[in-house]
């Protein structure tokens, strides 16, 4: 398998709202993600990829820009649908306060594997999705590292399948704004 980075986007301003943004358009960095995005400039340095597989949703993209800018791997950027966010269907832009206070809730937390979000998707389907953009992102031709930019549980569930866990334990991982996971 080649080395493959996992890059959660930075924080933003749905985080700072403590709102489950799902695929809402139009959610921005907020100032602190926005910091965050400058400083992987550094913290990824020099690093080249055969690929650069980044989610539709802007806060990703923000996330990336800096370090593009700063390096010669813009030609290779690819926009992946199947690593967008989940599909929280009526849940998205929801304040997790409130969502808290949902059944399904529960369900979400102890038994994911069992969620469907009304008028979205089940959290099964996303992770199916997601693993073809990953096992894609892995077959593309070179032997350098790959980086894939994406959402937290995007990559739970990524790393999840990795680590030979059943997607009802993915919550037992934290993936943080900005992090890097390989």
């Amino acid at each position: 398998m080649a080395r493959i980075v996992l890059l959660r986007h930075a924080h933003s301003v749905a985080n700072e709202k403590n709102l489950l943004a799902g695929r809402t358009p139009g959610i921005a960095l907020s100032k602190t993600g926005k910091e965050q995005a400058l400083g992987l400039v550094d913290r990824i340095g020099p690093m080249k990829f055969d690929e650069i597989a980044v989610s539709p949703m802007q806060r990703c993209r923000e996330t990336i820009d800096p370090w593009i800018a700063s390096t010669s791997n813009a030609s290779r950027v690819v926009v992946d649908e199947s690593i967008s966010e989940v599909d929280y269907g009526s849940w998205s832009g929801k304040s997790l306060a409130s969502l808290r206070r949902k059944a399904q809730w529960k369900v979400v937390q102890d038994f994911p594997s069992q969620m469907i979000f009304p008028e979205g998707e089940s959290l099964l389907e996303m992770q199916r999705r997601a693993l073809s953009g990953f096992y894609r992102l892995n077959s593309v031709k070179g032997k350098g590292s790959r980086l894939l930019v994406s959402h937290g549980d995007v990559i739970k569930s990524i790393v999840a399948h990795c680590l030979g866990m059943h997607l009802d334990q993915f919550q037992r991982l934290v993936i943080e704004p900005a992090s890097i996971t390989i």
